[in-house]
């Protein structure tokens, strides 16, 4: 696992075309300006011949921002917020828990900064697998029409394993 870069941004756009319909595939261009940005704290896993597998694209926010589809990280002075915009593995590589490896990874670094919120779009009937995750949906201020039919913003109020 490791951070990822903005040379990263074809392998990404490789990976969610693999795992996501159409209408919610974001452009190489926009990662790679996404992977540059000093808000960005995106993972991704590596398969042993060095091939980006899954990753996690997450960044800095604050609590109730929503980035719209297509749109760009923004840089926020007063971030309290991990906000986890896009994971993917790839099917091939699914069953191997990368998904819960990202995620523990994240926790981490967010532990380490002391952000105590994480917030994110659940797309694709995700829900559940987010609430198991510890999320809940909350009302957010911005339109979710962009991520499609069924888009739910969710919260979790502590970042698992972060103490107050």
């Amino acid at each position: 696992m490791r951070s990822l870069t903005a040379a990263d941004a074809a392998s990404v756009a490789r990976i969610q075309a693999a795992c996501y319909g159409p209408a919610l595939i974001e452009d190489e261009a926009l990662y790679a300006r996404r992977l540059a940005s000093p808000a960005h704290c995106s993972l991704g896993v590596q398969d042993d011949d060095g091939s980006l597998v899954a990753y996690l694209a997450a960044y800095w926010s604050v609590h109730g921002a929503v980035t719209p589809l297509h749109g760009d990280f923004t840089v926020r002075e007063d971030a309290d917020t991990l906000y986890l915009h896009d994971i993917a593995v790839l099917p091939a590589s699914a069953g191997r828990g990368l998904a819960h490896a990202l995620l523990g990874a994240v926790w981490t670094v967010a532990h380490a900064r002391n952000v105590y919120w994480a917030a994110l779009v659940s797309v694709q009937k995700t829900e559940t697998f987010w609430r198991r995750q510890g999320f809940k949906p909350a009302p957010s201020s911005t339109e979710l029409d962009g991520y499609g039919a069924g888009a739910l913003y969710m919260t979790c109020e502590r970042v698992p394993g972060i103490r107050s």
